[in-house]
């Protein structure tokens, strides 16, 4: 019972860091976020009893791929401009 408790309130946890992270204009928030959302997954494969993959998702989700995109952002511009995003989206409907 505990167990089943424990992963819905990590599933719950999952589903609000990606909502979060997609409707997020500060893209380092998002960033941020989406290493939470590795984080979790990783403690819900160690849960499943996959440690080799939890370890890798732990290594590679939440390590490498936020140090990654971190960097990535201090290189170019932190916050996502809504002109592009439509200008984007006009270009796409024609």
């Amino acid at each position: 019972m505990i167990y089943f408790i424990l992963i819905s309130v990590l599933v719950v946890l999952i589903i609000g860091a990606a909502v979060y992270a997609i409707r997020q204009k500060d893209l380092l928030y998002a960033v941020i976020a989406t290493g939470i959302i590795s984080l979790i997954l990783s403690i819900l494969f160690y849960m499943l009893q996959a440690p080799d993959v939890a370890l890798t998702e732990a290594a590679i989700g939440v390590a490498l791929t936020t140090i990654i995109f971190i960097i990535t952002i201090r290189n170019t511009v932190r916050f996502e401009d809504e002109r592009d995003k439509k200008d984007k989206f006009k270009s796409a409907v024609k």
